[in-house]
């Protein structure tokens, strides 16, 4: 999958845009770790009494030039994409992607599109 300059999770009708001013150290703050190709990853888990219990875990990818990404919702293995937008169990899930999202928007890395 390639990167791109909006992206979306599955089930979520919201489209995100990746900001023009995204900064490296802001994305190292966030918890984005830099690989040896200079993409930065973050892996967050939606599980909102454990980090170590990760039914679902947030992925997040920006590309070394800042100017694409890609995200998902996965199982807790990170293998496979899921939809936690359509079953009423996951609303705690849900509202741990929507807390980890607005801090991506507060800190200028994202933003919604219109």
């Amino acid at each position: 999958m390639a990167f791109a300059k909006t992206g979306k999770v599955n089930g979520d009708d919201q489209v995100y845009e990746l900001r023009d001013n995204v900064k490296r150290f802001t994305l190292r703050d966030l918890g984005f770790v830099e690989g040896k190709t200079g993409v930065f990853s973050l892996e967050k888990s939606l599980d909102p009494t454990s980090p170590y219990n990760a039914n679902y875990k947030f992925k997040m990818k920006v590309n070394k030039d800042l100017d694409g990404f890609r995200m998902a919702i996965t199982t807790g293995s990170g293998l496979e994409k899921v939809n936690i937008f359509n079953n009423p169990d996951t609303q705690a899930s849900v509202d741990q992607f929507q807390f980890i999202i607005n801090d991506l928007i507060d800190r200028d890395v994202i933003k919604r599109q219109v």
